[in-house]
């Protein structure tokens, strides 16, 4: 069964739930943005792990621990790194990461929009692209909810409109 997607606006490291996903450069260094965000709110331990695990290929992901977030993991989905952030990367990490929640049991989800911030790719098509993703992707159906976050209001109320 596919699973509920929804909509919050805010700071992703506020979830509450089993996971997270970091919109990460391939290197897994949590430097600016949602990773900056992440290191700073989850405190050391997840970039020593990212050291662990890094350097993966665009277009992949890795689990890690969530330090002290409100949640247990968080995946870090390379949209970006040694090749730009496009259509084809933001696909293949949103796949990856649910490849994973699946894999560990996670139900429940909260992704930022992969590509759109420090990586400039266009926010809107960056949303459809996953949405596209999650649909169609089997290890999806494992999951109960997933949970879109939109920093700013705008950005939530695109996503709202996208979900539908």
């Amino acid at each position: 069964m596919a699973p509920r997607i929804r909509v919050r606006q805010g700071d992703i490291t506020t979830f509450e739930g089993d996971a997270i996903v970091n919109a990460a450069n391939n290197h897994l260094v949590l430097g600016a943005g949602v990773a900056g965000a992440i290191r700073r709110a989850g405190g050391p331990t997840i970039q020593e792990e990212c050291d662990r695990h890094g350097p993966i290929d665009v277009g992949e992901a890795a689990l890690t621990g969530a330090g002290k977030l409100g949640v247990k993991y968080v995946i870090h989905a390379a949209a970006m790194g040694d090749r730009p952030a496009s259509e084809e990367t933001i696909h293949d990490a949103t796949t990856a990461s649910l490849r994973l929640a699946a894999q560990h049991g996670i139900a429940t989800i909260a992704f930022p929009v992969l590509g759109s911030g420090v990586a400039g790719f266009p926010f809107r098509r960056a949303a459809e692209v996953m949405l596209d993703a999650i649909r169609a992707s089997r290890d999806a159906d494992d999951i109960e909810t997933v949970v879109f976050f939109g920093y700013t209001a705008e950005d939530a109320d695109q996503l709202t409109a996208l979900v539908g």
